[in-house]
């Protein structure tokens, strides 16, 4: 009799494990989804086209460039500086980009948890203190480098997360 409930149990593991599976592969191909979306709606607005996100730019230096090593929470962190300066701008064309950028974070919060490693929200970033006297000059150079560089992290970050970064 024992060995029937035990039998029924050993039978039922390998799907009980399936389950517990999924959801963070399914949270890793939301996350894939969401940035390829992110970076169709960077190339839907034409002139961020005329900048490479390699190029330098003068008083522009508190816009992230690309990092090597991502890790969830690196990724997190830049994100939140890029969510900061889109929301500053403002403008009809970063609106949802910069919404879908706090879907982005929190998709990457959940992947974080999943791997046991939660971390704390990014708090604001004190390099943007400047932020305003910048835009104030340079409003449209400020938006093309922003997603300029924006789309190539996110399509770092979208090459990272098929090699499972780190926390």
């Amino acid at each position: 009799m024992h060995c029937g409930l035990l039998c029924r149990f050993l039978w039922l593991w390998p799907f009980l494990f399936y389950i517990e599976a999924m959801p963070i592969r399914k949270v890793q191909d939301d996350t894939k989804i969401l940035i390829k979306t992110i970076v169709t709606r960077i190339n839907d607005i034409s002139h961020t086209q005329s900048v490479s996100s390699k190029q330098k730019v003068t008083g522009l230096d508190f816009i992230p460039r690309l990092h090597t090593a991502l890790t969830l929470s690196k990724m997190d962190q830049t994100l939140a500086i890029y969510q900061q300066i889109l929301t500053t701008l403002s403008s009809g064309n970063v609106i949802q980009i910069s919404n879908d950028l706090e879907n982005l974070r929190d998709l990457l919060h959940l992947l974080a948890s999943f791997r046991s490693c939660p971390f704390p929200r990014a708090s604001s970033p004190k390099t943007l203190k400047g932020l305003g006297d910048v835009l104030e000059t340079s409003f449209y150079s400020t938006e093309v480098v922003a997603l300029s560089r924006l789309q190539g992290f996110l399509q770092d970050m979208l090459q990272q997360l098929d090699f499972s970064p780190g926390c």
